[in-house]
């Protein structure tokens, strides 16, 4: 019997995600998440970025015992369709990573090719590896450049559009079409890996629909209309019901709606709407057997969407509290052992070295049982509120220890960018820079970190990561460089690298000087400033 698996997807072929977005839970559900599109504009505050449309005109409507219900879809359709946009996407060649065939790519697209001469082997066959594993250097074909498609939808009437990380993710080139065709240019404003969000922003001074994100959330058993581009054919609508509210599939703190409407690879980032014409979730993930819809969705709730792209829209990042622990949930068996007076709060069962709770005074079997006035239900509750906060807070920690509570405080670091460097934490390693996994350098897209050394002090500032949709990355700036001097100044911290960006910044130049050394080589490298916003 074939198992199931969720796989979020960019394409007509769903785009597996990496490893170190699998979680326990997937693995235990046996989800599989398919691609979903959709994109969103906004201008202005995000619930309020378009006029409300009007209700259904009672013409159009049944009574029933429990309200109006409406014979057609027709009229809501027709209003928020002209928002929807098809996502396509380019990725690969010198500009940015290629998808992986364990990533889902389209079959001949983004994938490996044998050399003519090779015998015809299908690529998902055991024998592709081996004769490519075993080819003669030099005669391994260079991977081609791969093409996607997603959904999204208009937020905002200067061209702000949502859609979902995975369906941009790498992306050389991103184009949006509506529904009559009409094609434009995007750049990618922002992305959030956790939330599996993105915004982008289409070049053009022109007008566009928009569409308003929900105010009330819905309510198990409401309408849910899905539109997106399903296997590539274009605009499409499907209808059914909110099956099922706050779903657990993934190993962050979020949590998501699911629905039955049929959602298929392509329908990735696209919105789900309810009768009002609002979008109350961006769809991101099916469970399936054999990735195609089997009536089982799941969307990322509108409150969740318009916290996140708010963030992307300011920075181009989302910044969160990080408490620095492992938790887990208290059950019937911990609160008998601890003497809990009932089976709620997180248990702390291990605390990060170098993490913001190491030094508080935190410690493991600690049950946390309220976050500053916040009560905690369980672990899942512990870190969203966490994650809800800002970095530098100073939180008041309630916890049960020794049969009684007690209180902790300790100040939140910033949760760190990638599981590299949560597992360099979690090893006793130094964070990568000043004690919160590394300073980001929105204008440019860079993330640095103290340069390494064996001596006693090394020279200049290490960049630690680099953002695909930047003119760093164009310029071929990667992790492990090393800046020398900005603006003509030396450098040898972060800090130092931030004031002169800031300085040069604010001077209205639109572009700094970098001197970088790669392995032996140094150069100097003109950066520009990203558009954000």
């Amino acid at each position: 019997m074939q198992s199931s698996q969720t796989t979020p997807s960019r394409s007509t072929a769903a785009a597996n995600y990496g490893p170190k977005q699998a979680a326990r839970r997937s693995a235990r559900l046996g989800l599989s998440a398919a691609a979903l599109a959709g994109g969103l504009l906004a201008a202005g505050p995000l619930l309020a970025v378009a006029p409300a449309y009007a209700q259904l005109k009672p013409a159009d409507s049944l009574e029933t015992p429990f309200g109006r219900a409406p014979l057609t879809f027709a009229d809501i359709i027709q209003k928020v369709k002209p928002s929807v946009v098809s996502v396509s996407v380019v990725s690969g060649g010198s500009k940015a990573k290629m998808a992986s065939k364990d990533e889902g790519a389209e079959k001949g697209k983004g994938q490996r090719r044998l050399p003519e001469g090779m015998p015809d082997i299908p690529e998902d066959s055991p024998l592709y590896d081996f004769f490519f594993k075993n080819m003669p250097k030099g005669k391994q074909q260079e991977e081609r450049p791969s093409q996607a498609q997603g959904s999204g939808f208009v937020i905002s009437a200067d061209g702000y559009v949502v859609t979902n990380n995975h369906v941009v993710e790498g992306a050389n080139k991103i184009q949006v079409s509506f529904d009559d065709q009409e094609k434009f240019d995007a750049e990618l404003i922002g992305t959030d890996s956790r939330t599996d969000l993105a915004l982008l922003k289409i070049q053009s001074s022109k007008n566009f629909p928009a569409v308003p994100f929900a105010a009330q959330p819905p309510r198990v058993g409401d309408w849910a209309l899905a539109v997106g581009n399903p296997f590539g054919l274009g605009g499409t609508v499907t209808a059914g019901i909110v099956s099922a509210l706050a779903r657990d599939i993934n190993p962050g703190p979020y949590e998501f709606l699911q629905i039955d409407a049929a959602v298929n690879r392509g329908n990735s980032g696209g919105p789900t709407f309810n009768l009002q014409g609002e979008v109350m979730g961006v769809n991101t993930a099916i469970f399936s057997p054999s990735g195609g819809n089997v009536g089982i969705a799941f969307a990322i709730p509108a409150k969740t969407v318009v916290d996140v792209v708010e963030q992307l829209k300011k920075s181009g990042s989302v910044s969160r509290g990080w408490l620095g622990v492992k938790i887990q949930n208290v059950d019937e068996d911990t609160l008998a052992a601890l003497g809990l007076p009932e089976a709620k709060g997180a248990l702390v069962s291990e605390i990060t070295p170098e993490g913001p709770a190491s030094g508080s005074g935190l410690k493991v079997q600690d049950t946390i049982l309220q976050v500053n006035a916040d009560k905690i239900n369980d672990s899942k509750d512990l870190a969203r509120k966490i994650a809800d906060l800002r970095p530098d807070a100073m939180v008041e920690l309630k916890v049960w220890r020794g049969g009684a509570e007690q209180t902790v405080k300790v100040k939140l670091g910033k949760f760190p960018g990638s599981t590299e460097e949560i597992a360099k934490l979690e090893q006793g390693q130094a964070p990568d820079a000043d004690g919160d996994g590394g300073v980001e350098v929105d204008k440019l897209g860079l993330r640095l970190a103290p340069a390494k050394s064996k001596g006693e002090k090394a020279d200049g500032v290490e960049i630690a990561d680099v953002a695909n949709n930047s003119d760093a990355a164009e310029k071929g700036l990667k992790a492990g460089d090393i800046i020398l001097q900005v603006d003509g100044t030396p450098v040898s911290s972060p800090s130092d690298v931030v004031a002169s960006v800031d300085k040069v910044h604010g001077d209205g130049k639109k572009a700094i000087m970098f001197y970088v050394k790669t392995a032996d080589q140094k150069r100097i490298v003109p950066l520009r400033f990203g558009k954000k916003g």
